[in-house]
């Protein structure tokens, strides 16, 4: 599908909510220790104190839903994703619930499955269901033994504190080092009926995807069959995750889920059409906006860095180059220092794994209303340094390259790398 390159990335009206927006999900946050049992044993607390931020999150759908996913393509992975994966083969595109965990991912450990499957059937329980209707996921600290005991006591808080408006709650607990939650929610219209699609989503580091990003689960009232979710999601995935890079570390456990409640009232949509076409594009909204959450709050980033490739011979191609761009250490370097080092732009453009000629490449740099020219066809120029370092100042810049050999556009985004990056990823389990 095309990308939009705009602000909000569509025309869908924005509504509050996230994960809620849609009729028939509740949810809700509590914070039950995980960090502090994995470092002394104890809970810690009871209850909450102020000021603390919840570590596992819940949500619950009045109805079976019908249900996609896309995950991680790393060859480790998190214990979640293999019984989410297989939970979703078992119901046949069903679940009901969805239980998540920060702190720690559950992953490359040997009792990792076994702990993911306790988490489904302390949920399932609690609401008569088998446990394969629920979808687990955890992140956090990769390698170290998920404690049960502090998961076992936050089920009831959980369960009584869910909500028709307990998604920030929800959002918040899904949180590592990421240091804003992330939601984005609009209403659409299928089959005469209004309709809303809404998200949450947790990254900063460890992000760079092939398949999915980080943590993301996406509802909607939208009636739609499992296969109708998968297609749209799997589009999507494509031209909004999958053009994200933070730091070209892809995680174990990035898991993206969506779920249909149905409740909206409109005709299933069970082929391609016009209905098809508003869900996805209306996906689209939710999740480029998520992904540019995402990476906006990267681990230890100052700026919000997005690279437009125009003019390509096809869509493939200018997503490979402006995520080349993207994900270059020394691109991001330069963006963290306002140097226009459009060199660095160039090798990046050049070793993307494409056979497209950038030599006729010109290279700009924007922010702000203001766009400075630094190469043309394949050649550096002066320019005004003092306006090209006023550009890159800016904490949201945009890198556009434009090949003049096509017609097709991209965009993917990222950010920069600073210090921070490196202070928070070497002391990241203490």
């Amino acid at each position: 599908m095309k990308q939009i390159i705009s602000e909000n990335y569509g025309s869908f009206e924005y509504t509050e909510g996230g994960v809620c927006a849609a009729k028939g999900f509740k949810a809700s946050g509590y914070y039950c220790g995980i960090k502090a049992f994995m470092k002394t044993g104890a809970d810690g607390n009871e209850s909450p104190l102020p000021g603390q931020k919840n570590d596992i999150a819940l949500m619950v759908a009045d109805a079976p839903c019908n249900t996609a996913g896309v995950y991680t393509s790393n060859k480790v992975k998190g214990a979640p994703v293999v019984v989410t994966k297989n939970n979703l083969a078992a119901s046949g595109g069903k679940s009901r619930a969805v239980i998540v965990n920060s702190g720690n991912a559950n992953t490359c450990n040997g009792d990792g499955e076994e702990k993911a499957k306790a988490m489904c059937g302390l949920v399932a329980e609690k609401l008569g269901i088998a446990p394969e209707m629920v979808i687990v996921a955890s992140t956090g600290v990769i390698g170290q033994v998920l404690p049960l005991e502090p998961i076992k006591k936050a089920i009831d808080p959980l369960f009584e504190g869910l909500s028709y408006t307990g998604n920030e709650a929800a959002a918040t607990a899904i949180m590592t080092t990421d240091t804003v939650k992330k939601e984005y929610a609009v209403k659409f219209t299928a089959g005469g009926r209004e309709c809303f699609i809404g998200g949450m989503a947790k990254g900063s580091g460890m992000i760079h995807p092939n398949m999915a990003t980080t943590l993301n689960f996406i509802t909607t009232d939208c009636a739609a069959s499992p296969e109708i979710l998968q297609k749209a999601l799997s589009e999507v995935v494509k031209v909004t995750y999958n053009c994200l890079s933070v730091d070209g570390d892809q995680s174990t456990n990035d898991t993206c889920m969506l779920m249909s409640s149905g409740l909206a009232g409109n005709a299933e949509i069970t082929s391609e059409g016009e209905d098809f076409d508003t869900l996805r594009d209306a996906l689209y909204q939710v999740m480029a906006n998520l992904t540019r959450m995402l990476a906006k709050d990267g681990e230890g980033a100052t700026k919000l860095v997005t690279c437009v490739c125009s003019g390509a011979p096809d869509q493939d191609t200018a997503i490979v180059i402006a995520k080349s761009v993207i994900r270059s250490p020394l691109v991001k370097c330069a963006m963290y220092g306002a140097d226009a080092n459009c060199g660095r732009i160039l090798c990046a453009m050049g070793y993307a794994e494409t056979d497209c000629d950038v030599t006729e490449a010109d290279v700009y740099y924007i922010s702000n209303g203001k766009k400075i020219l630094v190469c043309e066809k394949g050649l550096g120029l002066k320019f005004d340094e003092d306006l090209a370092k006023e550009i890159l100042s800016a904490d949201e810049i945009e890198i556009y390259a434009e090949l003049h050999r096509g017609t097709e556009t991209a965009v993917a985004w990222g950010c920069d790398l600073t210090y921070d990056y490196v202070k928070i990823n070497g002391d990241y389990r203490t």
